[in-house]
């Protein structure tokens, strides 16, 4: 076997191959790809993307070019979620109204969407693992979309609260097995497209939001409003599961390595859970607090004040698009780091320029530098849980959605306390400093990553230490 000098070239050799030929050259494959994957300027996210590619079977359909259903289907999964979330949730005020609940008891009642969330996400990863990312995604969706009408019919605060629980449990399955379902797609194709998929996240929160401000403005009944969003969401999820992407792996038997430790025993998964937890931090602390950041300390009317977020949300999402060619030419720790230094300087220009103007430009700035933390984290993890046989991370990706939900639970009250104590601007100033710990976060996450792969490559060298 001739000595290929880069991993796409042994890639190709693969496609190549089949059968016996493939199984009895692995090995010799194995050592070369480590020489090739190392070399300088590579990041540990691309050894372990070439490391996925060597395991697929066939010919590789989703990188011989043209139109692919799985990414496309993937895309609609992620749609769908932000569909969902931003449908209800500038119903709000009329939900209020509904329930006749002070506003004690409504923030208690939406606390219940946060904490399905989390508690569905611990168990997320099992489902994925032991049904399948297309199944556990189809099921939620559907079922999610079934419970959103209910909502509207909700006639107390506590009704409400059980509701949100069960419809936030949903979301949250679907939230991991839609990650889990682009983590393959990024294996199956070898492209970096997780910024895309979030994109399109982000895009349908925007679409559900927009849709729930035509139907407040038409004067339509939450649950008349909810009864159309959960009828399109529920048929296009039905109608896209057959395309979520799943995995024809090679069973090669070899050592999983660190990819069968529990998530918890593992240092590179709360690192990376650490980043997840700071991202999320910062886009809840921007989301409630950055309206009446603009209203109190930059002297703007409410309706100015609520565009902040809008600034944010819009950078973030177009950011996202470029992803894909970014982390191609930089690498993801990269992203991460330079992310961290935009998103921080971003924040710390909102809070301490007195202009109206560059606190619009410094939030929509923290978007452009938070772009690329949940999908590159999503991505990283789940690299970091792939097994021998090229499959695996389910668990993985779960473990850093559910560390990134306690973000978003637990960011604005912390925000609030710090206001509370000391003032507006210098609780966000705390955000902006969490914001700049995602880089030594990730170099340590980098450096535990690399521990292990030497660790793994030391035990299938030598089985005696395994």
């Amino acid at each position: 076997m001739n000595r290929p000098s880069s991993w796409r070239e042994l890639v190709d050799e693969v496609d190549g191959c089949s059968g016996a030929h493939t199984l009895g050259s692995i090995g010799v494959i194995h050592s070369d790809l480590r020489r090739c994957a190392t070399v300088p300027g590579r990041s540990w996210l691309d050894e372990e993307r070439a490391g996925t590619e060597l395991t697929m079977t066939g010919t590789h359909p989703d990188r011989a070019g043209g139109r692919n259903p799985g990414i496309v289907a993937v895309l609609g999964a992620f749609v769908l979620n932000g569909a969902l979330l931003g449908s209800w949730a500038p119903r709000v005020p009329a939900l209020a109204a509904q329930i006749g609940a002070d506003e004690g008891a409504l923030g208690l009642s939406l606390l219940g969407a946060s904490v399905g969330m989390i508690a569905a996400s611990l168990l997320a990863g099992r489902l994925c693992a032991a049904f399948g990312a297309r199944v556990a995604m189809t099921v939620s969706g559907v079922a999610g979309s079934a419970m959103l009408p209910a909502l509207g019919l909700a006639r107390s605060p506590a009704t409400l609260g059980l509701l949100l629980i069960a419809l936030g449990a949903m979301v949250g399955v679907m939230d991991v097995a839609m990650n889990v379902a682009g983590v393959t797609a990024t294996r199956r194709t070898g492209r970096a497209i997780m910024p895309l998929f979030h994109a399109a996240f982000s895009f349908g929160t925007l679409a559900g939001s927009v849709g729930a401000a035509v139907a407040a403005a038409q004067g339509l009944a939450p649950s008349r409003h909810f009864v159309i969003v959960a009828v399109i969401c529920g048929g296009v999820t039905v109608g896209i599961a057959r395309w979520i992407p799943v995995e024809e792996l090679l069973r090669v038997p070899a050592k999983s390595g660190h990819a069968g430790l529990a998530p918890s025993r593992r240092p590179v998964l709360w690192l990376l859970g650490g980043v997840a937890l700071c991202a999320s931090i910062a886009e809840g602390a921007t989301a409630d607090w950055s309206a009446l950041f603009g209203v109190q300390e930059r002297g703007l009317s409410e309706a100015t004040g609520a565009l902040i977020y809008s600034f944010f949300s819009i950078t973030m999402a177009c950011t996202r698009l470029c992803g894909e060619a970014i982390q191609r030419r930089w690498g993801a720790p990269r992203m991460l780091i330079g992310g961290a230094v935009i998103g921080g300087l971003g924040l710390v220009t909102a809070v301490m320029a007195p202009s109206p103007a560059l606190t619009f430009a410094g939030f929509a700035v923290a978007g452009v530098g938070l772009a690329y933390a949940s999908p590159v984290v999503m991505e990283l993890s789940g690299a970091a849980g792939r097994r021998a046989d090229g499959g695996g991370g389910e668990r993985e990706v779960a473990f850093a959605t559910t560390i990134a939900y306690s973000g978003f639970l637990l960011g604005p009250p912390m925000v609030g306390g710090i206001a509370e104590l000391t003032s507006l601007p210098v609780a966000l100033g705390a955000v902006a400093v969490l914001v700049l710990l995602i880089a030594p976060l990730t170099l340590a996450a980098g450096t535990f990553r690399r521990r292990e792969l030497s660790s793994a490559e030391e035990s299938a060298a030598d089985p005696a230490r395994a």
